[in-house]
This record gives structure tokens, sequence and C-alpha cells, in this order.
């Protein structure tokens, strides 16, 4: 999930969240998608979900940020905003935030936009996705970047296959059995987030119970979390490495009420000075009974 609210942050923080943490704005064309995989139902229930997380680096917090879905019969969206805080603010202070929406079929988001606007005391850019197909259509960075020759090139085929970061921080378990289990995080996606496109893949770790101070309280499946760039990126660049090389980052998902859709609770990345985490404050989902089929 990279919540959009890290992605200003002046840090070797912010650059280790941001390809994870999928701009919730964070947080990760969806048909083609495995983590959100569409299993035929009778009926698609509704649901919804408020929450404000907040970013912590060796336990200092550094940011806050708040997020919004709505999940209805054939439609979904999905809002993020947020930025930095304490100590950081100070000296780096910056904003952000991001949308995403699009279709429910066959249980299933499928995404059709995405938007991830960041600004900071220097500049303020904005990165705008459409998808189809399972892909990304069309994609543009406002201002345009200036050229790397050493970045690894996005090409179209790179764009196909993929999610954008904020749906694809949302797992689809599909099926009709428990939506909280081990099976959960035996998945893996691409992600393309307008500049990088990269893969996750999880694999689980274990289950737990997880308290919000407001709203959800109880099981959560742990998935540990692989990082592997592909392109867009500069190989030489140390942070990059970093994150391909780590074994140790998890993230613990919760259930929106009423759907098979997991979302991130909590997120936890070791970085060389100390853990750094994004958690819920307060989480509150509610569900909505399915609308009924018309009948003749």
């Amino acid at each position: 999930m990279t919540l959009q609210l890290s992605q200003p942050w002046n840090s070797a923080f912010v650059t280790a969240f941001r390809p994870i943490v999928p701009r919730l704005g964070l947080f990760f064309a969806l048909s083609a998608g495995a983590w959100l995989a569409a299993a035929p139902q009778a009926a698609y229930a509704q649901g919804r979900v408020d929450a404000n997380y907040e970013a912590s680096l060796s336990g200092i917090p550094v940011g806050k940020g708040s997020w919004t879905i709505e999940i209805g019969d054939d439609v979904f969206s999905a809002s993020a905003q947020g930025g930095s805080a304490g100590l950081l603010k100070a000296f780096s202070g910056g904003s952000g935030s991001g949308a995403s929406q699009g279709r429910v079929v066959n249980g299933a988001l499928v995404a059709n936009s995405y938007v991830a606007t960041t600004t900071t005391s220097k500049k303020s850019e904005t990165i705008r996705l459409v998808l189809a197909n399972g892909g990304v259509k069309d994609f543009s960075i406002d201002p345009v970047p200036p050229v790397d020759a050493d970045r690894i090139v996005v090409t179209e085929a790179h764009r196909k296959n993929v999610l954008d970061p904020m749906t694809g921080s949302m797992i689809r378990v599909p099926g009709t059995g428990e939506v909280l289990s081990p099976e959960a995080c035996r998945t893996g996606t691409g992600v393309f987030d307008g500049r990088l496109r990269y893969d996750l893949k999880l694999d689980f770790k274990r289950m737990e119970n997880v308290k919000s101070e407001h709203g959800y309280h109880g099981p959560a499946v742990v998935c540990a979390i692989y990082f592997t760039p592909v392109a867009g990126y500069i190989p030489d660049r140390p942070v990059i490495k970093w994150l391909a090389g780590q074994r140790n980052m998890e993230v613990t998902f919760v259930p929106v009420a009423g759907t098979r859709i997991l979302v991130p609770f909590r997120m936890t990345i070791p970085t060389p000075f100390g853990p750094a985490m994004l958690e819920a404050t307060s989480f509150v989902t509610t569900a909505a009974p399915p609308r009924l089929a018309k009948t003749q």
C-alpha cells in the first residue's frame, strides 16, 4: 500500500516506503491481477472503510494519512491523503493525495483510472494512469521528468498484466471459504505506479489479532512481502538493491466488512535507521446487504 503521504518525505525512509506501500492515493487493470482474482458468486456485497494511519520510523511518528474505500455492487472508489508530521515536518513538510476508481466485475475490483499528486515546498507533481484490459493503457507525469539515461526503460509490454498502486494494495480472496486464511497470502502481482514497474510476491507468515484505537479489533493475516524491480528504475540505486534483498518486510491484512476484499492494516519495513511502520490508528468498516437480483 504506498500511502501517498509518505512520498514527499525527504529521507531514506520515504525512498524505501514508496515502492512497497503503493501510493494508496498509497498504496497497488485488475482482471488479470493475481491479488484480486475473480470468483463468480450469486450476489456481491457492499462495504466501506474509513481509516486513519500513522507512519513512524524507529517508533517516532513522521506522518499521518487517511484512506476511504467504497465498494458497491458494480462500482468502487478509493481515495487517500496525508502528509509529514512531527519532527520530520519541520525539516521536510509535504502532502499528497490519490484516488482510484473502477468497476466491480464478478466480485473483483477492476480499476479504470488512478491519479496521485504530491506537493512539497519545492515542487508539485501529478501522475495519472488510464487502465483497460488488465493493464495500463496510458499514463502521464506532470511536469514531465527529465530523461535519465541510466534508468531502465518501461516498455508497452511492462504495462500489461499490472495493477495500479492503490487498487493493488487490496487482496481479493476468491471462493466462499474463510476470508482470513494462509491461502490469502499465497499470491503475487505486477504493479506500475507511473514511473516504476515492479513485482510484489506475498507468502504466509502467521495469523494474529489486531486492535485499532477506534474501530476494528479482531483477526488478521500477516504476509511476508518481497519486492522485485522490473523497469523504470536505476540499477545502481542503493535503495533498490536494499529493498530487493529484504526478507523481513511484512504486511498485515484485515477484511472490508461485507466483502471478500482484504486491505492493509499495518506494514513494516526494516531500514538502516530502524523499522519503518505504517499502521492504522482508526479503522472503521461497515457492510451493506447485497443488492437483490431483479426478477420478472
